[in-house]
C-alpha cells in the first residue's frame, strides 16, 4: 500500500511541476526575448521533474525602427553587467543612460568586447556582426555569448540568464531596429495544458478508487469469517 501512496503522490507532484512550467510560459508570452521552458514528459512513467530546459529557438522579430532596439538571431545572448556580475539576456530594448552608456531596459550596462559601451548619440549603426559605428567612428563590438547546450542555461528572472556550459562559436546575426518576441508557442502550450489536465484527472480517479478501497477495507475489519 505504501508504494501505491508514494506513486500517487509522485504523480501529483509531477503534475504540479509541469503545470508551473506551462503557467510560466503563458505568463511570459509577451515578454521580449523570453525563452520558453520545456519539461520532458512520459505519462507511462510520470512527468519528469528534472530542471526544465530552455528552448533556444528564435522568437519572431518585431520591427520597431529604433536604432538601439536590437535582436539576436541564433543561439546567442547579449551580455549585461548586473551588480558587478555578467549575465545574459535576449531582450534588446536598449537605450542610453544619463552618462551616454548603452544599457538595457532595467538600466544594466550592455557590454562590448572592451567593456561598457559609451556613445555620443542614439543614431548609431550596428551591423549583423554586432560592430558599432558612432558617426564615422568604430566604437566597439557587442559581446554575444553563443550557447552550445541548453542544459547549462538557467533562467534567473527579469529576462536574465546564466550559462554554466562551454561557449561555442556564434553563428547568428544581430538585427538593428527590431525586438525579438518570446519564443513561446501558444498552441503548443494549450496542447500541453490539455494533456496535463487529462493526466491530472486520471490521477484523481486513481486517488478516488484507492480511497474507496481503503474505506471498504476499514469497514470490513470487524467482520467475522
Amino acid at each position: 500500500m505504501s508504494q501505491i501512496v508514494s506513486g500517487i503522490a509522485r504523480y501529483l507532484s509531477d503534475d504540479v511541476a509541469a503545470l508551473d512550467v506551462v503557467s510560466q510560459n503563458v505568463a511570459n508570452m509577451r515578454t521580449a526575448g523570453y525563452r520558453a521552458e520545456r519539461l520532458k514528459a512520459d505519462f507511462r512513467k510520470g512527468v519528469l521533474t528534472d530542471t526544465p530546459s530552455l528552448d533556444l529557438a528564435d522568437g519572431q522579430l518585431d520591427r520597431t525602427g529604433g536604432p538601439l532596439d536590437l535582436a539576436v538571431q541564433g543561439a546567442g545572448f547579449f551580455v549585461v553587467e548586473v551588480n558587478g556580475k555578467e549575465m545574459l539576456t535576449r531582450n534588446g530594448m536598449f537605450h542610453l543612460d544619463a552618462d551616454q552608456q548603452l544599457v538595457d531596459a532595467a538600466g544594466h550596462p550592455v557590454l562590448g568586447q572592451s567593456g561598457r559601451i559609451t556613445l555620443s548619440q542614439e543614431k548609431v549603426h550596428i551591423d549583423a556582426g554586432g560592430r558599432i559605428t558612432d558617426g564615422n567612428d568604430a566604437v566597439d563590438s557587442l559581446r554575444v555569448v553563443a550557447i552550445g547546450s541548453a542544459d547549462g542555461l538557467r533562467e534567473m528572472g527579469n529576462g536574465l540568464y546564466t550559462y554554466a556550459g562551454t561557449p561555442v562559436e556564434w553563428q547568428g546575426s544581430i538585427h538593428q531596429g527590431a525586438i525579438e518576441q518570446s519564443n513561446v508557442d501558444p498552441s503548443n502550450e494549450m496542447v500541453r495544458l490539455m494533456e496535463l489536465t487529462r493526466h491530472a484527472q486520471s490521477v484523481q480517479r486513481a486517488i478516488l478508487a484507492y480511497d474507496q478501497a481503503m474505506q471498504a477495507g476499514i469497514n470490513h475489519l470487524g467482520d467475522s469469517n
